[in-house]
């Protein structure tokens, strides 16, 4: 099926049990899932992969985490245009911009001229109950029915 770049930051580890999640459920549908953490990639990188998808949590009141500041300066220089992504996130509902990090990556994507796949993943902390891990596999399942939509054509 198609290759799938997964790129994140986590701090206390809440984002990356959302991707493992995701992880797992589109290597069953077997994609071919790369995983890099976002400190430790170049955003030009994206353009190797069928898709692109970011995980980040929010920080503070509703910033990017200091160490997706140069991914996210990057996009301005890549040209993705047409890149099919999609965007996660954990954050705090005790914050007041839930998941902030989520809506400001997707808005600069499709500025960038991303083709958004699917509707951002806001998972309050980690994906511990059966609704959240729930939400974890749908949304890769709409990643992956994307591309199932995309042979059949």
């Amino acid at each position: 099926m198609a290759s799938i770049l997964i790129v994140y930051a986590s701090m206390s580890g809440n984002t990356e049990e959302i991707l493992d999640v995701i992880k797992g459920r589109l290597e069953e549908l077997n994609h071919d899932v790369t995983v890099e953490e976002i400190e430790d990639i170049e955003a030009e990188s994206m353009l190797n992969y069928d898709a692109v998808l970011l995980g980040s949590y929010t920080w503070g009141d509703g910033e990017l985490p200091y160490e997706t500041e140069d991914f996210y300066d990057e996009l301005d220089v890549v040209d993705i245009s047409g890149k099919p992504v999609a965007v996660f996130g954990s954050g705090d509902t005790d914050y007041p911009k839930f998941c902030e990090a989520v809506d400001i990556f997707e808005f600069k994507l499709k500025e960038c001229g991303a083709e958004l796949i699917q509707q951002g993943l806001k998972i309050e902390l980690a994906p511990e109950s059966e609704e959240d891990k729930k939400k974890c596999i749908t949304f890769a399942e709409n990643v992956s029915t994307f591309f199932e939509t995309k042979i059949d054509i």
